[in-house]
C-alpha cells in the first residue's frame, strides 16, 4: 500500500458538516486492490490479537462486533485502516468515532477520512494504521512492543498539543454557549468569538486583565504592603537580596519558624516552609535564589493551605490544598507507596493532568530526615508522610473542595482583596486552621494573590464537588448570554461568486459597519486591500474573522478551499449558493456534477438554524440543497413564474425575483420592489441577465440579514461593473471606434452566461480572445470551442502562462477541435501568448466591433486596454422619478402585479 496524500480538514467539510476535525488520506491499495480481508491468511486473527478492543466498533451491522464480523467475512483494506486509525486514538484517551472510506474513480485508490482531536495525533494515527495493517498482511502479526511505542507516541503528541486544563475548561464552556474559538499561534493565546466581538485569553489571563494588577501580584512584597495598608491580615516579612542579610531578616520577622520564598515566582518553585534552624534557612535561601534575585523572609503561620478563586469580583470556588504525601499500610516502603500513588491514571507530568505525579527532591529528603525516615522505611498503617512542604498541585498535592465552607467574612475579604490588587481573575492563598471561621479569630493570613490562577483544583478536586469555574469567566467576557459572533455571509457557486461577494459587501457598507470580505482578487477590510491574490480559502477567511475591527464578514468560499481544508468557520448566518456547473471536474476526486453540488452544499448546510440559505431556484442542483439544510430557506429566480418560488412564498417564505423589469423581494403575499434593472449599473442596462441574478442573490442575502430596502437600493445604484469594484467582471471599455469587454469567464457555464450579453451586440463583429486553465478535462476545452464558435464572428485562441501540467499548445488544440466541429469555416487563429493575442485582437478590431477578452491575468489585460486611453463605460444611474431624489420602496399586494 502507498499513502499518496494526507491533508487536514478543520471546519465543516465535504465529509461531515458536524465533525470539523477530519484527517483525509488518499491511499493506493496497490496489490491489495482486489483482495478483501477474508482472503489474506492470518490477517483477521492477527488484527483481533493486536486490537481486541475493535469488538466495540459497531460499523454498518450496527451491533457490538459488527466491524470485526465484516473483516472476517471480507472487506477492503481502506475500510480496515479507517477503524484502526480511530481505535489507536481511542486507546490513548482521544475519543473519536467518525470515519468514512470511499473508493475514488481511480481503481484501487481510496479516500480514508478519520476524525481527530489533535491534528498531529490524527495524522500519526492514519499513517500508523497503514503501517500496522501492512505488517499484518505480510506477517500475520504486529509486535505488541511496537504497538505500545505507537500508543506512547500518540500520548506524547496529545500532551504536547493539549491546551492545558485551565484553558481547556474555558474553551469547553465557550463551546456550550456556541462561542467560536481558535488558537492564535502566538504566546498560547486563544481567541473567543469573531471580529469586533472577540475576546482573548492566555491560560486564565484575559484581555480584561490589567497589567498593573498582574505586575503587583507578581511582586509578593508589594502585594503585602498594599494589603497591610488596607487592614488585610498578611504575614510579617521582609525582602533581602544577599545571604549576609538573612540572619537580621529572621530576627525582624520574630525568629523561627519561618518561610523563605522567591520574590518573583510561581507554582511553588523555590519555596521552603516551617524552617526551624540556620542550616535549613541557608539551604532554603539558595533554593529561592535559583528562582529570583530577591528573596522573601516571612513568619511561618500554622494552618491549612487554601486557594480562593475570585472571578469578576466574586468568589466562585474554594479548595484546600494538601501537600504531596503517602499514607502507610504497614507493609509497603515509602518508595512503593509513591509508586502506587503515581499509578493513579489521573496523575501525569506537568500541569496538563488532573493530578501531578509525585517526584522526590531536596525538600522531600529534608522532610524525611526530620522524621528519621528514608525511601525504604515501611510506614505504619494509617500514618501520613508528607513529601512536599507546599501544597501545590504541580508538585503532587491534592485538592479538597471547601466552597460551601468559607465564612461570609472571609468571602467578603477575598473579594475586597482582589479589588485592591486590581485583577479580574485571581487566586488568593490563605493559611488558616479553619476556613469556616473569620481569619481574625484564628490568626489566619492571606499569603499571596496570584494572577492567572490554575483551575484544575476546582474543576477536578480530589475530594468534594467539582465547580464550573469557567462559566463565570465566560459570563464576564460575554455578558447577557452573547456569543461573540459577527454576521457571516458565505458565498459559493461555480460562477458569479466574486461579483456577488463584492456586491454583498457593498450592501452592508450602507449600514455604516466595517465589512471584511474575501474574493478571488484579494482580501479587504472596509475600503482597503489587506492582501492581494486569490483569497477564497479558509486562511483568508480566518484573517477576516480574527481582525478586531470587522463587524460583518462576507466570505467567498470556493471549491478548492472547501476540499482542501473545510470552511474557516463552524457556522454562518447566511449561506449563498449561486449555481453549480461542470467546472473543475476531475480535480480533488470530484468527478461528477452531483459530487460538485455536494461540495457547494457545505456552505448551505453550515448555515445556522436561525439564519438563512439563499438558493438559486432556477438551478435544480442548487434548489435540491434545501432538503439538507437546517436554516430557513430563501430562493431567488429570474422567472417570476417559477413554481418553486410560488409555492415557497405561498407558505410565507422569502424570495427575490426579476419581475416586470424589477428586482423585487417577495414575502408571503407581498412584493417589495427594489429597483428597475435598467437603472442598476451592474446589469449593464438590464442587458446582462447573469448580473441580474447576482444582484438578486446579493439583495436577498442582505435583506435576510436585516439590511433595509432603502440601503439595498442605494447600494445597487452605486455599484458598477468597473475595474475598481468588480475587476475582470463585465468591464466594458470604449476605445473610440470599437468596444472591449473583459470578463473572467473560464468554463462552459460562464461562457453561456456571457453569451446573453455578447449575442445582443449587433453594431459590428464580435471578436473573442478565448482560453481556459489547463487543469480542466479535454472535453471541457472542446465544449468551450463549440460555444465560442456560436458566440463570436472571429476568435483568437490563447493559453494561460501556467498550463497547469499540460504541454504548450495542447489546450488550444482541443478548443480548435470544438470550433471546427461546430463551424468548419469559422475564422480563428492561434496565438498562445496572452499579451500577443490581446494586442492582435485590438489591432485588428473593425469599427463598431466588440472585442471580448477572457484573460488569465485580469490585471494585465486591464493595463493593456488602459494603455490605449480607453474610457470605461458606466451605465448611467437613472431614478424612477427622473431626478436625484431617492425612490421610496414600493410594497404592493402580489395579485396586483401583472405576471406577463
Amino acid at each position: 500500500m502507498k499513502i499518496l496524500k494526507v491533508q487536514t480538514l478543520r471546519g465543516p467539510n465535504y465529509w461531515s458538516i458536524r465533525r470539523h476535525k477530519v484527517v483525509l488520506m488518499r491511499l493506493d491499495l496497490e496489490d491489495l486492490a482486489e483482495t478483501p480481508s477474508n482472503l489474506i491468511p492470518g490477517f483477521y486473527e492477527g488484527l483481533v490479537e493486536l486490537l481486541p478492543s475493535l469488538v466495540e466498533h459497531f460499523c454498518s451491522p450496527g451491533c457490538r462486533g459488527g466491524f470485526l464480523a465484516r473483516v472476517r467475512e471480507g472487506t477492503m483494506m481502506g475500510h480496515i485502516i479507517e477503524h484502526v486509525a480511530l481505535e489507536l486514538q481511542e486507546l490513548t484517551g482521544m475519543l473519536v468515532g467518525f470515519g468514512r472510506t470511499r473508493e475514488t474513480a481511480e481503481p484501487g485508490v481510496y479516500q480514508v477520512a478519520i476524525e481527530y482531536i489533535h491534528e498531529r495525533a490524527g495524522r500519526y494515527a492514519a499513517r500508523a494504521a497503514v503501517r500496522i495493517c501492512q505488517t499484518l498482511v505480510e506477517t500475520g502479526r504486529y509486535p505488541k512492543e511496537e504497538l505500545e511505542k505507537d500508543l506512547n507516541d500518540l500520548r506524547e503528541i496529545a500532551a504536547e498539543c493539549s491546551l492545558g486544563p485551565s484553558t481547556e475548561t474555558i474553551v469547553k464552556e465557550a463551546e456550550t454557549r456556541n462561542i467560536p474559538w481558535a488558537e492564535l499561534g502566538a504566546r498560547a493565546m486563544i481567541q473567543l468569538g469573531f471580529g469586533v466581538h472577540q475576546k482573548r485569553i492566555q491560560a486564565t489571563l484575559s484581555n480584561r486583565t490589567g497589567i498593573l494588577g498582574v505586575e503587583l501580584a507578581s511582586d509578593k512584597e508589594g502585594t503585602k504592603q498594599m494589603l497591610r495598608a488596607s487592614g488585610v491580615p498578611v504575614p510579617r516579612g521582609t525582602v533581602i537580596s544577599y545571604l549576609d542579610e538573612l540572619e537580621d531578616a529572621i530576627a525582624d520577622v520574630g525568629g523561627y519558624p519561618i518561610v523563605i520564598k522567591p520574590l518573583n515566582g510561581n507554582h511553588g518553585r523555590g519555596i521552603t516552609i516551617n524552617i526551624t534552624t540556620w542550616e535549613q534557612a541557608e539551604a532554603a535561601y539558595d533554593a529561592a535564589k535559583d528562582v529570583s534575585k530577591s528573596v522573601i523572609i516571612e513568619r511561618f503561620y500554622q494552618g491549612r493551605d487554601h486557594r480562593v478563586l475570585v472571578v469578576n469580583g466574586k468568589v466562585v470556588a474554594v479548595a484546600e490544598r494538601v501537600p504531596a504525601h503517602v499514607v502507610g499500610d504497614g507493609r509497603s516502603t515509602i518508595q512503593q507507596l509513591i509508586d502506587e500513588t503515581n499509578r493513579d491514571p489521573r496523575r501525569g507530568t506537568g500541569h496538563d493532568n488532573v493530578l501531578t505525579k509525585i517526584e522526590v527532591d531536596r525538600t522531600s529528603w529534608e522532610l524525611l530526615e526530620q522524621k528519621g525516615y528514608n525511601l525504604e522505611t515501611v510506614l505504619p498503617a494509617g500514618e501520613m508522610c508528607y513529601l512536599r512542604a507546599t501544597a501545590n498541585l504541580s508538585t503532587g498535592g491534592i485538592a479538597i473542595d471547601r466552597t460551601d465552607d468559607i465564612h461570609p467574612e472571609n468571602l467578603w475579604l477575598a473579594e475586597r482583596v482582589v479589588k485592591i490588587i486590581g485583577l479580574d481573575i485571581a487566586g488568593i492563598d490563605i493559611v488558616t486552621e479553619d476556613i469556616s471561621k473569620p481569619l481574625r479569630e484564628v490568626d489566619g493570613v492571606i499569603v499571596e494573590v496570584n494572577a492567572a490562577p490554575g483551575f484544575r483544583m476546582h474543576v477536578c478536586p480530589s475530594e468534594g464537588i467539582p465547580r464550573n469555574v469557567a462559566e463565570p469567566v465566560i459570563d464576564m467576557l460575554f455578558p447577557n448570554h452573547s456569543n461573540g459572533r459577527i454576521p457571516i455571509i458565505a458565498i459559493t457557486g461555480t460562477n458569479g461568486k466574486t461579483t456577488t461577494t463584492r456586491l454583498i459587501a457593498h450592501l452592508f457598507k450602507q449600514t455604516k459597519q466595517v465589512v471584511g470580505y474575501t474574493t478571488t482578487d484579494g482580501t479587504y477590510i472596509g475600503d482597503y486591500l489587506v492582501e492581494p491574490g486569490d483569497n477564497t480559502g479558509p486562511q483568508s477567511a480566518q484573517l477576516i474573522l480574527q481582525d478586531p475591527t470587522v463587524e460583518v464578514a462576507v466570505l467567498e468560499s470556493a471549491r478548492g478551499g472547501i476540499l482542501r481544508s473545510g470552511l474557516a468557520f463552524n457556522a454562518c448566518d447566511v449561506g449563498v449558493v449561486l449555481n453549480v456547473a461542470a467546472d473543475h471536474l476531475g480535480l480533488g476526486d470530484i468527478n461528477t456534477i452531483d459530487e460538485m453540488a455536494r461540495v457547494k452544499s457545505v456552505v448551505a448546510e453550515a448555515a445556522l438554524p436561525k439564519g438563512y440559505v439563499v438558493l438559486n431556484a432556477d438551478d435544480p442542483l442548487v434548489s435540491a440543497m434545501a432538503s439538507r439544510v437546517s436554516a430557513q430557506i430563501a430562493y431567488f429566480s429570474m422567472n417570476a413564474e417559477n413554481e418553486l418560488i410560488r409555492s415557497h412564498t405561498q407558505r410565507g417564505g422569502l424570495a427575490a425575483v426579476y419581475e416586470n423589469g424589477y428586482l423585487s423581494i417577495l414575502k408571503g403575499d407581498w412584493t417589495l420592489r427594489i429597483e428597475q434593472a435598467i437603472n442598476v449599473p451592474l446589469t449593464l442596462g438590464g442587458r446582462a441577465p447573469f448580473m441580474i441574478a447576482n444582484a438578486l442573490a446579493a439583495s436577498l442575502a442582505a435583506f435576510a440579514q436585516g439590511v433595509r430596502i432603502e440601503e439595498i437600493r442605494a447600494a445597487l445604484m452605486t455599484f458598477q461593473a468597473s475595474t475598481k469594484q468588480t475587476p475582470g467582471r463585465m468591464n466594458l471599455f470604449n476605445l473610440g471606434h470599437f468596444h472591449v469587454l473583459i470578463d473572467y469567464a473560464h468554463n462552459p457555464h460562464s461562457y453561456k452566461a456571457l453569451g446573453g450579453f455578447v449575442q445582443n451586440w449587433t453594431d459590428g463583429d464580435r471578436i473573442g480572445v478565448i482560453g481556459a486553465p489547463g487543469d480542466r478535462r479535454d472535453e471541457d476545452f472542446v465544449e468551450l470551442g463549440t460555444l465560442s464558435a456560436d458566440l463570436f464572428d472571429r476568435m483568437i485562441i490563447k493559453e494561460d502562462d501556467d498550463n497547469r501540467g499540460r504541454e504548450r499548445g495542447n489546450t488550444a488544440e482541443f478548443i480548435v477541435q470544438g470550433v471546427k466541429a461546430t463551424k468548419p469555416d469559422a475564422r480563428y487563429e492561434v496565438i498562445l501568448d496572452e499579451t500577443q493575442a490581446i494586442e492582435a485582437a485590438l489591432e485588428s478590431a473593425t469599427p463598431g466591433s466588440l472585442v471580448v477578452i477572457l484573460p488569465e491575468s485580469v490585471t494585465r489585460a486591464i493595463k493593456l486596454i488602459e494603455a490605449r486611453n480607453a474610457v470605461q463605460v458606466m451605465t448611467p444611474v437613472v431614478t424612477l422619478n427622473g431626478n436625484s431624489d431617492p425612490v421610496q420602496p414600493q410594497m404592493v399586494a402580489r395579485e396586483a402585479i401583472p405576471t406577463s
